[in-house]
């Protein structure tokens, strides 16, 4: 009997699958990342998985991720950012963008993995961007007419 992940945990997969993917430089495609993952760590991880969309959606989207952080890096670089650092902030930037999404919910679960995944006191500055560009997006939703979380 396979076991329902939670949402924590959904989201530290599909950082670990982004990381992966990243550490391939993009090379390996993330269908082999998941069934290596699946494989080698006895995971059911189902093809329409919330892990496996999260993942997709930050590493399809990350250029695109990447122009919504970098003006809120004052005298700092996007590259000279670690790598787990710019990962969690794509994942979460990502799923900020989707339709429902809780961004209290989102930006505290992105805290967590930095603590537990980046560099000390990284969790900080994810919280402070994440924050900035969450309340950037409601303030658009509120003026094109669309209620915003």
């Amino acid at each position: 009997m396979h076991k329902e992940l939670s949402r924590r945990d959904v989201r530290s997969l599909a950082f670990h699958i982004v990381y992966a993917v990243d550490r391939s430089d993009y090379a390996i495609p993330l269908p082999e990342i998941v069934a290596d993952f699946a494989r080698n760590f006895n995971l059911d991880i189902p093809e329409d998985s919330y892990a496996i969309t999260l993942a997709q959606g930050a590493i399809e989207n990350r250029e695109a991720l990447d122009e919504l952080i970098r003006p809120l890096l004052k005298n700092w670089k996007l590259e000279r950012l670690g790598c787990c650092t710019r990962l969690i902030l794509r994942l979460a930037l990502w799923e900020l963008q989707q339709p429902d999404a809780l961004s209290s919910v989102i930006i505290n679960e992105a805290v967590e993995l930095a603590k537990a995944f980046a560099e000390k006191d990284a969790y900080k500055f994810v919280n402070g961007v994440l924050d900035t560009l969450s309340k950037q997006f409601q303030a658009t939703a509120v003026s094109s007419g669309v209620a915003g979380k």
